[in-house]
């Protein structure tokens, strides 16, 4: 899986990307993410990469040429097109299903925008897609970006040391994450649920989808709502609810 990031601050990608699991996946040449600084293609001598916006208003807006030529500087090489994703806050959410969508490619190119955002022109031109990593605003691009390469590397196989560290995670099935517990056995008072010390494989699991239910149904129920249960897992959370009532 390779990454492509257009981005005015390079810098801040290695600082964040070059620790931890993405860190030691770029080392072992799972996943690879380069950063093309944008500022480097200004045809201007001052490395100027914005305007004032035609129509008047405030801010500035990021011109063209030097995004189109980052662009080119990536792919004029290559004998295929990868896709192009712009972090927008006009963009589609970023979601679970969504990142599962994006790890099947083989090569994506990162477009970070800053000020006002960027001339549509270069939308029309080389964008496929628009993301969004939640309704807010932010200075820039760069963190959707690394929040995006983040999720999406998660998922590349042999990142992670077994299929199982994401298949159970939270949103990975729309449910969220099971309760989980380590040493010390109690803490503050609070000791770990007796079935997680009955070595009942079986048991445990299916205790571990019934707090994965019960999560869901108590704390995103717009998630919760989107779920199609089987009989098995309305009992199951049937049980776990009526515990909470008692």
């Amino acid at each position: 899986m390779k990454f492509d990031v257009l981005t005015l601050f390079p810098e801040i990608f290695d600082a964040v990307l070059g620790e931890s699991i993405i860190g030691r996946a770029r080392k072992n040449n799972i996943i690879e993410i380069n950063t093309i600084n944008i500022r480097d293609f200004s045809s201007n001598k001052h490395r100027k990469v914005d305007d004032y916006p035609y129509g008047g208003g405030g801010g500035m807006v990021m011109m063209a040429q030097p995004i189109y030529d980052a662009y080119l500087s990536v792919v004029e090489k290559l004998s295929y097109k990868p896709r192009v994703i712009y972090l927008s806050p006009q963009g589609r959410v970023l979601n679970q299903e969504v990142v599962k969508e994006l790890s099947k490619e083989q090569h994506l190119i990162l477009l970070c925008g800053h000020y006002e955002g960027i001339d549509e022109r270069i939308i029309e031109e080389i964008v496929d897609d628009e993301i969004s990593i939640g309704d807010y605003v932010l200075t820039g691009g760069e963190l959707p970006a690394m929040v995006l390469i983040d999720s999406v590397s998660r998922l590349i196989p042999g990142v992670l040391s077994n299929e199982e560290s994401y298949s159970q995670e939270s949103h990975y099935e729309g449910l969220l994450e099971y309760p989980q517990y380590t040493r010390p056995y109690e803490f503050c008072e609070r000791k770990v649920p007796d079935i997680l010390m009955s070595g009942h494989h079986e048991n445990i699991n299916r205790w571990r989808r019934q707090q994965s239910l019960k999560r869901t149904y108590l704390k995103r129920p717009d998630l919760f709502h989107k779920l199609t249960l089987d009989e098995a897992d309305k009992k199951l959370l049937e049980e776990a609810l009526k515990e909470t009532e008692e």
